[in-house]
This record gives structure tokens, C-alpha cells and sequence, in this order.
């Protein structure tokens, strides 16, 4: 619509400039004058066809304002050499008319080459410096962009650097404490007599491999496994239980979406964690429970038998990072402490079009997943 206007008007302003002229010289001129404006449409298509259309209305001394019109076109479009070409001959064809019928002296001829070059120039001059100034102005901004783009792959660089830097300080110290308990935990299981201790030295040593195993694949030291979703749950129950945790497990709820059954297994894996290592001797009850297209996981221990070992250090580490990946799914996660050392964990999970990475993980994938809660 915008276009349109702007056309209608590019064509009846200079033929209205036409019609209002006083002193018409040849009594073709009007009418040449209007055919020159009629036709300013072809200058979209042939600029210099427009600019070549103009030059009779010229001669006739009223061509100056469908002229204007098509030397700024003339301008915005063509390169420099065809721009001083048409400003030339737009200069000279109807100053030398002009000069010849009207006899003019010297002055008054330079007067009216002067005037024609200013008349045929300015508009192709303003016309070829619009165009200039938005190239330049799209210069700079990809400039810009490329800028932006190689500080991002300088910040990425840095960062990847650092990220490798403390993943080997990591692996080098954790590492280093986790295989001499892995070590100690099987040569304890065969020295011992004993068949508890026996069970519970293979026990430590498989986690601490596994401990190993999972800080080598969150460092990209290994090509990590997925995390399990709500089919890991039983395993994950019964490696408690062996431990010595008393747990109730009851799962009501259809297979959800991968990202979300992820979510709901690093949900239980923590909260059971934080059980073993804040009240030990507590039982646990696990609920799941499907409503609607929304899926509701609970996690509540009784409280400890000894009210003293729920004095450990809670720095809500783990609960953070677990707030984030729910939040980044769009559920929610709430806790609730009593006075008496009973804790309860829940969380609700969309199972309808939760928000994952490209490739299937979720958002929130890089919170801590064993931290203390």
C-alpha cells in the first residue's frame, strides 16, 4: 500500500508541477512534459529508458520535474560511470538548446549550464548517497555481527579451556580419593571374615567405581550414559535398601516423556541421598501419581531415630540445582522441614511438551546431581 502511494504520487506531483506552469515555451511542451511523467513507472525496470524519456520534455523546457524524479532513481540504481553519463547529457542537451534558440552571451549561457547541472546533478547526487549510506550502514553491521561473533568464539574458547583445566584438576583429586576407596573397599572385602562387612566393602567399592565412572562422563572424560528415567527407579531403590534405608515405592503414574522421567529420577536419587546422609535410620515413602497431563512425585522420610544426626550441614546445594532442572521443565518443587527431622520433597512435572535441549536432555542437565542438599 505504502508502495503504491508513493508511485501515484511520484507521477501526479510533477505532472501537477506541469499543469501549473506559466509560461509554457512550445505548445508541445505540456504534453511532452505529461508523457515523460506518465511514464516514470518504467524507470523501476530501465532507469535509463525513464532518464532517456525525459530528455524531449527537456528540450521543451518543462521536463525539470518528472527529470528530478528519474535521476534520484537513476541515482539509487546504477553505478557512477551511467550516473555522470545521464547527468551530462541532461546537462548539455537542453542547456544547448536553450543557448542556440535564445542566442544567448557567454554569461547567460553559463548561467543556464549551471543552472541545468544543478537541476540534473542534485537529485542523482542525493539519490546515490542515500544508497551509499544504507551499503554502509549494512557494512558496519555485519562487521558488527562478525565482532559479536568472533568475541562469542573467543568467550567459548576461554571457557572451554577452563572447563577442561578444572575437570583434570577434578578428575586428578576426586579421582585420585575415589579409586584408593574403591581400592581399600575390595581389599578389605578379602581380608575380612566377616560377611557383612564383606557385603558392605563390595558395596562401597562398586559405588565409588560407579562415583568414578559418572565424574569421568560429567567432565567429558567419557562418553557419558544417559541418565535413566522412571526405569531406573527400582534399581536405584533397591542399591538404598542395600545400603540399609528402609523405602516404600509406589508408582501410579504412565511412562512420561524422556526428559521429564530424568527429571523425576535425579528428583528421587537426591532426595534419597540426603535421607541416607542427614537422617539415617529414617524410613522413606516414594509416591507417584499422575493428574491430568501433569505428573506429581513425592519423597517424605519419618523422622531419624537419633535426633542428633540431623545436624549435619545442609547447604541446599543439591535442592537448588533439582529447583532449576524442574523449573526448567515448567513444574515446581517445593520442601518441606519439621522440627522433628521429617522431611518431605515434592515435585510436579509437566508431561505434556516439556522444555528439553536439541538433544533430548534437560535444561537444567548441568546442576549437581549428588550435591547435599
Amino acid at each position: 500500500m505504502v508502495t503504491v502511494l508513493i508511485e501515484v504520487l511520484a507521477v501526479t506531483v510533477p505532472a501537477v508541477m506541469v499543469l501549473m506552469a506559466g509560461n509554457v515555451p512550445f505548445t508541445w511542451s505540456i504534453p511532452a512534459a505529461l508523457a515523460a511523467c506518465l511514464l516514470l513507472p518504467l524507470r523501476h525496470r530501465t532507469p535509463s529508458a525513464a532518464a532517456a524519456l525525459c530528455l524531449p520534455a527537456l528540450v521543451s523546457g518543462l521536463g525539470w520535474p518528472p527529470a528530478v524524479v528519474a535521476l534520484y532513481h537513476l541515482g539509487r540504481t546504477t553505478r557512477p560511470p551511467l550516473m555522470i553519463t545521464w547527468v551530462a547529457l541532461a546537462t548539455v542537451v537542453p542547456s544547448a538548446f536553450v543557448i542556440a534558440r535564445e542566442g544567448l552571451p557567454p554569461g547567460a549561457a553559463l548561467l543556464t549550464v549551471t543552472f541545468s547541472l544543478f537541476m540534473s546533478g542534485a537529485p542523482t547526487a542525493l539519490g546515490a548517497l542515500i544508497t551509499t549510506r544504507r551499503e554502509l550502514t549494512a557494512s558496519l553491521a555485519e562487521a558488527h555481527r562478525a565482532r559479536a561473533a568472533e568475541l562469542e568464539a573467543r568467550e567459548d574458547g576461554a571457557r572451554a579451556a577452563e572447563r577442561a583445566r578444572i575437570a583434570r584438576e577434578i578428575h586428578d583429586a576426586v579421582g585420585h580419593h575415589a579409586t584408593l576407596i574403591a581400592v581399600e573397599a575390595a581389599a578389605l572385602a578379602a581380608t575380612t571374615q566377616d560377611d557383612d562387612t564383606r557385603d558392605t566393602a563390595r558395596r562401597l567399592r562398586a559405588l565409588a567405581k560407579e562415583s568414578l565412572t559418572e565424574m569421568r562422563a560429567a567432565l567429558g572424560l567419557l562418553a557419558p550414559e544417559p541418565t535413566p528415567g522412571l526405569e531406573g527407579l527400582q534399581p536405584l531403590v533397591d542399591r538404598a535398601r542395600a545400603a540399609g534405608l528402609t523405602v516404600t515405592c509406589e508408582n501410579h503414574s504412565p511412562p512420561p516423556p524422556a526428559a521429564v522421567g530424568r527429571a523425576a529420577y535425579r528428583v528421587v536419587q537426591e532426595a534419597l541421598t540426603n535421607v541416607t546422609k542427614h537422617a539415617p535410620g529414617a524410613t522413606a515413602e516414594i509416591r507417584i501419581t499422575a493428574h491430568g497431563d501433569r505428573m506429581h512425585l513425592l519423597v517424605a522420610n519419618s523422622p531419624p531415630p537419633t535426633p542428633a544426626a540431623t545436624t549435619a550441614d545442609h547447604d541446599g546445594k543439591g535442592l537448588h540445582g533439582l529447583s532449576e532442572r524442574v523449573g526448567l521443565l515448567g513444574g515446581t518443587l517445593t520442601t518441606t522441614a519439621r522440627a522433628d527431622g521429617s522431611f518431605t520433597l515434592e515435585a510436579t512435572l509437566p508431561t505434556g511438551h516439556p522444555k528439553v535441549d536439541g538433544d533430548g536432555s534437560t535444561k537444567g542437565g548441568s546442576a549437581p546431581d549428588h550435591a547435599t542438599a
